[in-house]
């Protein structure tokens, strides 16, 4: 299986819910594989940097995620499980699959993680 194809996958396995509009609680500086990263726009190195320093995600922009239909597996994972909680108690009515939690950080555990 392609790296494309199961980063599909493993999305898929990932149950979605709404987040509190304005939030951004989970959107600190996390890693993502080589693979999910080449899908996201490239940011310069002053950018990176002050998100850095903000301790922020470098595509956090005013409005939530400027890259959300493309967000690594980790963001995906913030609200869904107990292990990524959400700070204000939202998540989806049926939480992850342990299973499939395990799949998606065995994934994470397995690729080279660079930082977002």
């Amino acid at each position: 299986m392609s790296c494309t194809h199961k980063i599909q996958f493993l999305r898929e396995l990932i149950p979605s819910f709404e987040c509190e509009p304005g939030c951004h609680d989970c959107c600190g500086p996390v890693t993502t594989s080589s693979a999910e990263m080449a899908r996201l726009p490239r940011k310069t190195a002053a950018e990176q940097e002050a998100a850095l320093q903000r301790l922020d995600c470098v595509h956090l922009g005013p409005q939530g995620c400027t890259v959300y239909t493309e967000r690594p597996l980790i963001c995906r994972l913030f609200g869904t499980t107990p292990r990524l909680a959400c700070p204000r108690g939202r998540g989806p009515q049926t939480p992850i699959e342990p299973q499939a939690e395990q799949l998606i950080h065995g994934y994470i555990a397995s690729t080279r993680q660079v930082l977002v």
